[in-house]
């Protein structure tokens, strides 16, 4: 049940709570380039999603056996040339950019060949924004957390393929729902009396800061629902509460009884 929470925890957060788009705001560039039509801004998420998928799964799977410092893999090909000791030391994670950067220019070079053999409109109407999912930082940005839950992490709370790839995924999933989002209200902006110093990238961003702060509505929906699954969580800040006074109700004590200066006087 625990690892069950973790990964609907992780699910709703990548996709809602800190969307990549609205909450880091990574992926901007086919996030405005691409909002122009809902068809177009539909295709864009499902191919970044798609993207962002393979490149995590791949990622972890680089990251756990060759990558981080002591990794299966690394410890045994060093240890075919160099003393165990030194073998078990073996780090490679400065090589991290490198193979996350070719990892995912390796999978969109796939979806493009993808989609020109299988779906040529939709190929066409991205244009050049297809090839520029390489370059889309939301990606890199997935593979990168990947790798921070994996690399000098304790291993109890260290990520399998299976977190990993429910963070990018749903990741990918949130970045669709952003840009389609944006793609409705654009087509309807251009019905609208925009002004003129505004028309274009301008009132898109104001779009999207608006957007930004309406994800904001979402804050908190992680720690509710981790209360929810732990269960007797609430029962037990309920009896709390009840028994812990509160600031806005504070108890009321008698004032201590001091000697009047009559008093005083009467006793000498």
């Amino acid at each position: 049940m625990e690892y069950l929470s973790q990964i609907v925890l992780i699910a709703i957060g990548a996709a809602l709570i800190n969307n990549f788009v609205l909450h880091y705001f990574v992926g901007i560039c086919p996030f405005i380039g691409v909002s122009r039509r809902v068809d177009m801004a539909f295709g864009m998420g499902a191919a970044v999603t798609f993207v962002i998928s393979i490149a995590a799964m791949l990622s972890w799977v680089l990251t756990y056996y060759v990558l981080q410092p002591g990794a299966p893999l690394a410890k045994w090909i060093a240890g075919l040339f160099l003393p165990a000791e030194i073998a078990a030391q073996v780090d490679l994670s400065v090589l991290t950019y490198i193979v996350y950067i070719f990892v995912i220019a390796s999978s969109v070079q796939f979806v493009e060949m993808y989609l020109r053999k299988f779906l040529p409109a939709l190929y066409k109407s991205f244009g050049v924004f297809l090839p520029l999912i390489t370059t889309n930082c939301a990606i890199l940005f997935a593979c990168l957390y990947v790798m921070k839950m994996v690399v000098g992490v304790e291993p109890a709370e260290q990520w399998g393929l299976v977190p990993s790839l429910t963070l990018a995924f749903f990741a990918g999933i949130g970045f669709t729902l952003a840009i389609v989002i944006m793609a409705g209200i654009r087509e309807e902006l251009d019905h609208c009396d925009v002004p003129a110093p505004l028309r274009g990238p301008g009132i898109t961003l104001i779009v999207s800061g608006i957007l930004a702060l309406a994800f904001l509505a979402f804050t908190g929906m992680d720690r509710k629902l981790e209360k929810m699954f732990k269960g007797d969580a609430p029962a037990v800040t309920a009896a709390q509460d009840a028994q812990v006074p509160t600031s806005a109700s504070p108890v009321w004590k008698p004032p201590a009884q001091t000697d009047s200066p009559d008093t005083d006087t009467q006793r000498q």
